[in-house]
């Protein structure tokens, strides 16, 4: 059987379109972002959309080594297409992430594997890790601006200032830089991680 009729070229274009689909959102939602005058955590979302494109090449790089061909790919699939405030936009794209890292790329790994393409199952697993990853700092950005608690945290940790550098320990970070007068939105945020794999 050619590759292109196989299961897993059909789930590589959906993979890439829906990877590239997922970039523009996002970059959307960093949009929302600077009009909220959140300047690091526009940075931290255009970073996630980078990796959404990026996946999106590895998908349409292993359709191209597979066939050599860049014909036109029909196939049929449901994208997400919502959007809303910035809490409900970072809530939208958590559901996404989740999505991909429970059912979507590990089915689209066991087909692969089933039809023989281990590289393309290991790839399927490696992107569903990192959408694990994704899922984790959109519901912490989710809170985080739904709750007011972006910039506080329970006990005291550093908090840099992303424009000019400046540094102070506290429960919470301040309102404008003391040094270079830069707002609120222009601290580092502290995203969370779950275990990476060793």
């Amino acid at each position: 059987m050619q590759f292109e009729q196989t299961e897993t070229y059909r789930n590589l274009a959906r993979s890439f379109a829906g990877e590239c689909q997922a970039g523009m959102r996002y970059q959307m939602i960093a949009k929302l972002a600077m009009k909220e005058k959140l300047k690091t955590l526009a940075d931290a979302i255009r970073t996630i959309a980078k990796n959404e494109t990026l996946h999106a090449t590895q998908f349409f790089n292993k359709m191209i080594e597979k066939t050599g061909s860049r014909d036109n790919v029909q196939f049929d699939a449901g994208y997400p297409f919502h959007a809303g405030t910035l809490a409900e936009s970072l809530k939208f794209a958590m559901q996404d992430e989740h999505s991909e890292t429970e059912n979507i790329y590990p089915e689209f790994a066991m087909i692969a594997k089933k039809e023989g393409f281990e590289d393309i199952a290991a790839l399927y697993t490696m992107v569903a890790e990192v959408e694990k990853q994704h899922e984790i700092i959109f519901n912490y950005l989710c809170e985080g601006v739904k709750n007011g608690t972006l910039y506080k945290s329970t006990s005291p940790i550093l908090w840099i200032c992303s424009e000019c550098g400046y540094m102070h320990v506290a429960e919470e970070a301040w309102k404008i830089c003391p040094l270079c007068k830069a707002e609120q939105g222009y601290v580092d945020l502290h995203l969370p991680f779950e275990g990476v794999r060793k």
